[in-house]
C-alpha cells in the first residue's frame, strides 16, 4: 500500500500542511507527484494536489483513519522539485500551500468543488484546456491522377488548391463552399489523404517576431567576461548568481543567447524572463532566429488555450527555451541550465496577488533546487542585487557582478540635457513641450529619424478641479481622483477601472458637480494630451503613435503598435513606462521625458530608485544604431541626485545618497519590509482585526533586535471598490524569516467575517 501526501485546494491559512490518503491499487499507476485528485476532507469532497507518494504516511495518524484517493482528475503537472519550491513559497510569503501550487498547474485547468447554495449538494467542476488537432488534406501520388467528373466542380477546385501543397481542412471549407463533402468523395477514390496534426495556437509570425539576431563578428571584453562568469556558475551547478551590469545597448541579449547556446550543447534548457509583455514579441523574435522552434512563449496576454499549447510543448520536451513574463518560472522545464531575468530591477517582477512572490527571489530558490545558474541583467541593477554582490555570498550562494561598460561597434551613450521647467518663460508654460524639446524634434523631422516621448501618466488630464470651491471629482467606490480622458469624454478611475461619461456628471469643462460653477479646469498632463500637442506640432510630417494601457488593452495591442513604429519612415512613439526598456530600434535618435517628477514624488522609499531606473532605461533607447542619440529630461527638481546621475551617466552620484538614507531609515537592502493590509466593507471590523494583529506581533517581537511594527494606519488608497483598507508595516533584519512568523500570527488571528488579511513580504507597493 502506498500513500499520497495531498495539499487541499482550500484557500485558508488554517490548512498549513498536507494530508495523507491511501492510494487504491487501481489508481496506483495514475497517482503521481503533481497529480490533481479528488478526496474526502471534513465529510465533503475536495480537490487536492499530490506533493509526494510515500510507502508510509508522513503524518502520525492511525491507518484505519486514512481515507482513500477517490479519483484522478488531472495528470501530473509538476515534479518533486517544483513541490519543494512551492512549499518554500508558502512559508516565505505567508500564503496557503494551495495558492503556492496553483501557478505550477497546467494553464486553463479549473478543477474545483462548488455548490450553488447551502442546501444543495457539492458538485465537481472540471474545465481544462487541452490540445487542438487540425485536419490536413494532401494529394496522394498516383501514376494516373484522378480525374473528377465534368460536373464535379468542387472536387476540381479542391484538387487545384492542393497542387501547391497540403492545406488545412478549415482553410478549404472557408474558401470553397462544400469542400468537406468533396474531400470525403476524393478520399474514397484514393485521390487525397487526410491526416491529423497538432495545432499550436497563437504561433503566427509577425514582422517583430521574425526579427533577426545576427551573430556579431567580435564580442566586447565585457561580453566575454560575462560569458565566462556565467559558464563557471552553470558548471558549478549550485545556484550561483551572476549580475550582468551593462550600460544600455551594451549587448546583454547577445550574452544571453551565447550562454543559452552553451547550455543547449550540454542538453540543458533555459528560462528567460522579461518585465513587460510589450517586449515579448521583439525578444522572442531574436531568440527564435537563433533557436527556431525550440522556443516556447508564456505570458498572461495569451489565451488559456495558447498558454496550454506552449506549456505542453515544454512538458513534452519539444521546446527547451522558455521566454515570457514572471509566470514563465512555473513552466515544466526540469532539466534547466540557466535562468535569465532581463531588466531585473523592474517592479513588475513582484506579484501583486497571492502568492506575492518576487521573481528574483523565486528564481534564486529554483536555481538552487535545479542546480543551475541564475543570470540577472540590467543597466540599472536593483539596490538589493548590488548589495548582495558586494557581500560576495548570500544565503549560501555566490553572487558575482560583471560590468559591461561599452557598446558594441563603437556606439556611444547618448548626451543628456536636463531642462529645468521652473526656469522656462511663462509664455511657454502653456505647452507640455519645452522650447529645447521642440527644437530637437524639428531636427529629428528634418533628418527623417524617430523619437520616443515618455510620460508615465495616461489620460488627458490627471484630475479635474473647480477653481471656485476646489472640488475634485472622485470615484464613489475608491479614494482616488478621476482622470479625464478627452477622446472618449469620460472620467476614469485608474484604481478600479470604472468610468463615467461626462453626461453622467455635469460637463467637466463647464459645470462643477459640487457648486455648479462653470470654472472647471483640467490639471496635470497625460499621454493623450502629449499626443495631441505632438500631432499639432508635426502635422503630416511624421506619424504619432501612443502606447499606454488604454491603447494596448486589446490582445496583440503591444505588438501592433510596435510594428507600426518599426515600419514608419519617421515616427514619434509616446507612451508610459512600457516603452522605457528593452526596445531596440536603431532609428531612434531622440528621447524626451515630459515630466521626470511623476515617480519622484511618490510616497515610497523606492521613489528615487524607480525614477533613476526609468530615466536611465528610457535614455538608453536613443543612439543604439550608427547615429548618435540625444536625451532631453524636463523636470521641476533638477537638483535631485537621481536626475543628476542620469545627466552625467554616473550611478554612484545617486547610489551613495540613496544608501545613506536607507541605512538611516532602516529600509532594504539593510532590512526586510512587509506590508500587512486588512480590508473589508465594515470599517470597524477591519480596524479591530488589524489592531489585534498588531498587538499580537508586538508581544511576540518584544525585545527582538532589529524588528519594528509600524501602525496600524489608513492606507494611502484608503478605499478601493468600496472596501476600507488599513495596514501595518513590519521591518526585520536582512535575512530574517519574516514570512513564517507573519503567517503564524495571521493564522492565529483566526477567521474574521468580512475581513481579508493580505501579507506582502518584501513589498514593492506601499499604497
Amino acid at each position: 500500500m502506498s500513500y499520497a501526501h495531498v495539499v487541499l485546494d482550500i484557500s485558508t491559512r488554517a490548512l498549513a500542511g498536507a494530508y495523507d490518503y491511501s492510494i487504491p491499487e487501481e489508481l496506483a499507476d495514475a497517482v503521481q507527484v503533481g497529480t490533481t485528485v479528488l478526496v474526502n476532507f471534513s465529510r465533503r469532497p475536495s480537490v487536492g494536489y499530490v506533493v509526494a507518494v510515500l510507502s508510509r504516511p508522513a503524518n502520525a495518524v492511525s491507518l484505519d483513519k486514512i481515507h482513500p484517493v477517490l479519483q484522478v482528475l488531472a495528470p501530473s503537472a509538476f515534479d518533486m522539485g517544483a513541490a519543494r519550491v512551492a512549499s518554500w513559497m508558502s512559508r516565505e510569503y505567508a500564503c496557503p500551500p494551495c495558492e503556492a501550487l496553483r501557478p505550477f498547474l497546467a494553464p486553463g485547468q479549473l478543477v474545483k468543488m462548488r455548490r450553488r447554495d447551502e442546501d444543495s449538494e457539492w458538485e465537481l467542476l472540471c474545465e481544462r484546456s487541452g490540445p487542438v488537432d487540425a485536419r490536413w488534406v494532401s494529394l496522394v501520388p498516383q501514376d494516373e491522377p484522378y480525374e473528377p467528373r465534368k460536373n464535379a466542380s468542387r472536387q476540381r477546385s479542391v484538387l487545384d488548391a492542393l497542387k501547391a501543397g497540403p492545406v488545412r481542412m478549415a482553410e478549404l471549407t472557408a474558401t470553397i463552399p462544400g469542400a468537406a463533402q468533396a474531400v470525403g468523395a476524393l478520399e474514397r477514390k484514393g485521390a487525397v489523404a487526410i491526416e491529423t496534426r497538432r495545432r499550436v495556437r497563437g504561433s503566427d509570425e509577425t514582422s517583430l517576431s521574425s526579427a533577426q539576431a545576427p551573430r556579431p563578428e567580435h564580442l566586447t571584453q565585457g561580453q566575454l567576461d560575462a560569458l565566462r562568469a556565467i559558464e563557471e556558475a552553470r558548471v558549478a551547478a549550485r545556484g550561483d548568481v551572476v549580475l550582468v551590469d551593462g550600460v544600455t545597448g551594451s549587448g546583454k541579449t547577445e550574452v544571453y543567447l551565447a550562454a543559452i547556446e552553451a547550455a543547449r550543447r550540454d542538453g540543458k534548457g533555459a528560462l528567460v524572463l522579461v518585465p513587460e509583455i510589450s517586449l515579448t514579441a521583439q525578444t522572442v523574435g531574436r531568440f527564435r532566429s537563433r533557436f527556431g522552434d525550440d522556443v516556447a512563449v508564456m505570458h498572461s496576454r495569451l489565451s488559456a488555450g495558447e498558454r496550454y499549447d506552449q506549456w505542453d510543448l515544454v512538458r513534452q520536451g519539444l521546446a527547451h527555451v522558455v521566454v515570457g513574463a514572471r509566470s514563465a518560472l512555473f513552466a515544466p522545464l526540469y532539466n534547466v541550465g540557466l535562468i535569465i531575468i532581463d531588466e531585473e530591477h523592474e517592479g513588475s517582477y513582484k506579484q501583486g496577488s497571492a502568492p506575492r512572490y518576487h521573481a528574483r527571489e523565486l528564481a534564486a530558490r529554483l536555481a538552487r533546487e535545479r542546480g543551475c545558474a541564475l543570470v540577472l541583467g540590467s543597466a540599472t541593477p536593483s539596490v538589493e542585487s548590488l548589495y548582495r554582490c558586494k557581500q560576495g555570498e548570500w544565503e549560501g550562494v555566490r553572487w558575482t557582478r560583471v560590468a559591461m561598460l561599452e557598446r558594441p561597434g563603437g556606439a556611444t551613450l547618448p548626451t543628456v540635457t536636463v531642462v529645468d521647467m521652473t526656469q522656462q518663460p511663462s509664455s511657454s508654460k502653456r505647452s507640455v513641450l519645452s522650447g529645447e524639446l521642440v527644437k530637437a524634434l524639428e531636427e529629428v523631422l528634418e533628418r527623417r529619424e524617430k523619437a520616443v516621448m515618455l510620460l508615465n501618466r495616461r489620460g488627458f488630464a490627471t484630475f479635474m478641479m473647480c477653481s471656485d470651491c476646489g472640488c475634485v471629482p472622485e470615484c464613489p467606490h475608491c479614494s482616488t481622483a478621476l482622470t479625464y480622458h478627452e477622446r472618449t469624454h469620460k472620467l476614469v478611475c485608474h484604481t478600479c477601472g470604472l468610468s463615467w461619461s461626462t453626461a453622467a456628471f455635469p460637463d467637466p469643462a463647464a459645470v462643477c458637480p459640487s457648486c455648479g460653477s462653470r470654472y472647471m479646469g483640467a490639471y496635470g498632463v497625460g499621454t493623450q494630451r502629449v499626443e495631441d500637442e505632438l500631432a499639432m506640432l508635426v502635422g503630416d510630417r511624421a506619424e504619432v503613435i501612443r502606447m499606454d494601457a488604454d491603447t494596448t488593452a486589446e490582445k496583440g495591442g503591444h505588438q501592433r503598435l510596435l510594428e507600426r513604429f518599426d515600419a514608419a519612415e519617421c515616427a514619434i512613439l509616446v507612451g508610459t513606462q512600457m516603452i522605457a526598456k528593452g526596445l531596440d530600434f536603431p532609428e531612434v535618435t531622440l528621447v524626451g521625458v515630459i515630466n521626470a517628477d511623476t515617480t519622484l514624488k511618490m510616497p515610497d522609499f523606492r521613489a528615487g530608485e524607480r525614477t533613476y531606473d526609468l530615466l536611465e532605461q528610457v535614455a538608453g533607447r536613443a543612439g543604439r544604431g550608427e547615429r548618435p542619440g540625444r536625451v532631453i529630461v524636463q523636470t521641476y527638481w533638477a537638483s535631485h541626485p537621481a536626475i543628476q546621475a542620469v545627466a552625467r551617466h554616473r550611478r554612484d552620484t545617486f547610489l551613495a545618497a540613496e544608501l545613506e538614507e536607507r541605512a538611516e531609515a532602516a529600509y532594504p537592502p539593510y532590512t526586510r519590509v512587509a506590508n500587512v493590509v486588512a480590508s473589508g466593507l465594515d470599517e470597524r471590523a477591519v480596524c479591530l482585526a488589524l489592531d489585534d494583529l498588531a498587538l499580537a506581533l508586538r508581544q511576540r517581537l518584544k525585545g527582538a533586535d532589529g524588528w519594528e511594527v509600524l501602525g496600524p494606519s489608513e492606507c494611502l488608497k484608503g478605499r478601493v471598490k468600496d472596501r476600507v483598507r488599513r495596514h501595518i508595516v513590519v521591518k526585520a533584519p536582512a535575512g530574517a524569516n519574516m514570512g513564517e512568523l507573519l503567517g503564524v500570527e495571521a493564522r492565529a488571528l483566526g477567521h474574521r467575517p468580512g475581513v481579508s488579511i493580505a501579507v506582502d513580504v518584501d513589498c514593492y507597493d506601499m499604497m
